[in-house]
């Protein structure tokens, strides 16, 4: 896993990745194409990005360490006819932020050509990886993606689908995927569903993307979820839909609620839910607990936007966008010192004074890891001219690690582990502090049983043992 202290701008949990594919029944410019639904999908991963695509009876790749503009904007340049194209981008919730591991990953082995790209974690992959080191394979990243890979060439089935099938129920914890097999596109999603996978079609043309913004782009209305546990491939024949998973095995939904909280984009729709609207009615449920609201609200922005909106509708506040973000800064002003990563902060939000000055303010945001970042930003504020500062997360306390996907520190780094909202409030400078409930935050979903909630319960949909030890291991 990586650390946060590299990211000092925001207190959130970190992306993973985002993943599109396209299959086209006439040949089209599917990089092109590729470029804006990945473009779509920045919000998820902006550490590296690629795609592969079928060019004359072979697959083509090209990726590379970098934003989607910087990586891919050359393919807008000049026409690349192909049927079939996957694309990743990536934020490395396991193994390093190096080109070895930016996806997609592509193989020519036993079953055909490959190329596969990947988002989630596979909480078993230290047990599988140590059983294929054991019997000579070898690994050329440090991502559980190739895990699949491996397991694919692998496996005694003489047909690639029935191979891809084994392979599929050998794997737990979160994958959607994308892949290219020769002239095929498949996509495929975990039976628990943590991770979102949506599918549109439009004039001949199946898209496949982690969120519905992707899709909007394209004008695509025919849009559906892949199904938990669903497999389909799409050729120039047909677009066929199998089950793969073993229904008495797999009893329940897990999707990942931190989705709805906070990666995914506010346009989008996720797991049935308008992602603005859901932060909204958050926001309202925080405000429906809250015994000290000040007489402003302000978010953090962007990921803070909508459940501020709902916290100031609910308690008919005066809101104001008390803090502008600077979009353009990226990673560049990251650097190793205490100071420097406070300059980053504020190089990363600027208050607006004229907003802010003498008000007791209301701060939302989504959700408070180690609380080092809130520091800097609730002296930002005082230093500005704020009366008051409460700070409100429209999630509840994050205490637990997660397994499936997303970058959330062992549980002796999460500061709600060790202090009290009100020891939070101390440490961090603020004049209170207070989290949505779970029990409220599962009252904003109709179906809060095909949610994980691990982060904040510790109750786990499926076994984490091994990913436990494979932690300790690379702490």
């Amino acid at each position: 896993m990586e650390h946060h202290d590299a990211y000092p701008y925001s207190e959130s949990p970190k992306h993973f990745c985002g993943i599109a594919g396209i299959f086209s029944k006439k040949e089209i410019n599917i990089p092109e194409k590729l470029f804006y639904a990945l473009y779509s999908l920045q919000h998820r991963g902006q550490e590296s990005c690629g795609i592969a695509y079928r060019k004359h009876n072979h697959i083509t790749t090209y990726k590379d360490l970098g934003m989607v503009t910087t990586v891919l904007s050359h393919y807008l340049k000049e026409d690349h006819p192909s049927h079939a194209g996957i694309g990743h981008v990536r934020y490395s919730t396991h193994g390093g932020s190096k080109i070895e591991n930016a996806q997609p990953l592509v193989a020519t082995c036993n079953k055909g050509d490959i190329a596969l790209a990947h988002n989630g974690n596979i909480s078993n992959s230290g047990a599988l990886q140590s059983e294929l080191f054991k019997e000579g394979s070898i690994f050329q990243t440090t991502t559980d993606t190739e895990l699949l890979l491996h397991l694919i060439a692998r496996s005694k089935k003489a047909a690639f689908l029935d191979s891809l099938k084994e392979v599929l129920n050998m794997v737990e914890g979160a994958f959607s995927i994308v892949m290219i097999y020769n002239d095929k596109l498949i996509a495929v999603r975990d039976p628990y569903g943590f991770r979102p996978l949506v599918m549109g079609e439009k004039d001949g043309t199946t898209v496949f993307a982690s969120e519905t913004c992707a899709l909007d782009i394209y004008g695509i209305t025919d849009m559906r979820e892949v199904k938990p546990g669903e497999l389909i491939v799409v050729d120039k024949e047909s677009t066929v839909s199998l089950s793969y998973a073993d229904p008495g095995k797999y009893r329940r939904k897990a999707h990942c609620i931190f989705e709805l909280i906070y990666f995914a984009r506010p346009d989008s729709r996720l797991f049935g839910y308008s992602v603005h609207e859901i932060r909204k009615k958050m926001g309202q449920c925080l405000y429906s607990i809250d015994k000290n609201p000040g007489e402003l609200v302000i978010p953090v922005p962007d990921s803070g936007n909508s459940a501020a909106q709902g916290y100031a509708i609910a308690s008919k506040l005066p809101y104001e966008q008390g803090l502008t973000r600077n979009h353009y800064t990226g990673r560049t002003f990251i650097q190793p010192t205490k100071a420097m990563r406070e300059f980053g902060v504020k190089m990363k939000l600027h208050p607006v004074k004229e907003a802010i000055k003498g008000k007791k303010l209301t701060v939302v945001d989504d959700s408070l890891v180690r609380g080092t970042t809130s520091k800097t930003l609730v002296k930002l504020l005082k230093d500005s001219g704020a009366k008051e500062v409460h700070l409100r997360l429209s999630s509840p306390e994050i205490k637990f690690p997660c397994f499936f996907g997303i970058d959330i520190p062992t549980r002796k780094e999460l500061i709600s582990n060790r202090l009290s909202p009100e020891g939070i409030a101390k440490e961090i400078g603020a004049d209170s502090v207070s989290f949505l409930p779970l029990e409220q935050l599962k009252k904003c979903v109709k179906n809060s049983e095909d949610f994980c909630f691990a982060c904040f319960s510790g109750e786990y949909p499926v076994d984490i043992q091994q990913a436990e030890k494979l932690q300790e291991k690379e702490k």
